[in-house]
Order: C-alpha cells, then structure tokens, then sequence
C-alpha cells in the first residue's frame, strides 16, 4: 500500500527558508516520478515543482531561481527547498507520486495530506 507523508512545514518570515520532506512507503521511490503541489486558501491546487526518476527537473515560474526539487532514492524521499519565501508562498504543500508507467500526462497516482507553510510579511 502506498502511502505518503510530508514534513517541515512551519511559519517563517518573509526571506526565509523551509525544506520540506516527502517520504513514499510501500513501494519503492527510485523510479518513480515525483511532484510538490501547493493549494492557497480560496485558489486551486498549482503544481510547484517536479522531479522524474532520471532526475530531470522542472518548476513553476513562480517559484524558479527559489526552490529546488531533489530526491534521495536510498531514503525513499523528495525534498522541495524553498529560499527567500514570500507571502504569496503561504498554501498547504502537497507531495505526489507517479507511478512508472503512468504516462506524464496524466493525474499522479498518490497524494500525500499536506504540510502548512505559512510565510509572515
């Protein structure tokens, strides 16, 4: 059964850093394609930031230059650093997974509850 859970999530002031942790159980990470979603209150849910298994990566113009997406197969984990946050970063953040072969262009498959990030001005 697949599951995951995130962490690191907290209030910060404005400028500030957070790295938040996803960790996949039940199956193994290394191959499968990673994502950090995030959903402010009243908007819909943006993707942030993604991470294949070969470890390409790609980010939302919002967030590039600031966050960093990267994986650490051994530790079954994703990790999203996010620099110099602003307020507008303040939203629940969502880890996700996609299994291998589900196409890239399609929903990912597992969804984690989500870590608050809360970002002072």
């Amino acid at each position: 059964q697949v599951q995951l859970v995130e962490s690191g999530g907290g209030l910060v002031q404005a400028g500030g850093s957070l790295r938040l942790s996803c960790t996949l159980s039940g199956r193994t990470l290394s191959r499968y394609n990673m994502g950090w979603f995030r959903q402010a209150p009243g908007k819909e849910r943006e993707s942030v930031a993604a991470i294949t298994w070969d470890n390409a990566r790609s980010y939302a113009d919002s967030v590039k230059g600031r966050f960093t997406i990267s994986r650490d197969n051994a530790k079954n984990a994703v990790y999203l650093q996010m620099n110099v946050l602003k307020p507008e970063d303040t939203a629940a953040y969502f880890c996700a997974a996609k299994e291998p072969t589900t196409a890239r262009a399609a929903p990912y498959d597992y969804w984690g509850q989500g870590t608050q990030v809360t970002v002072s001005s």
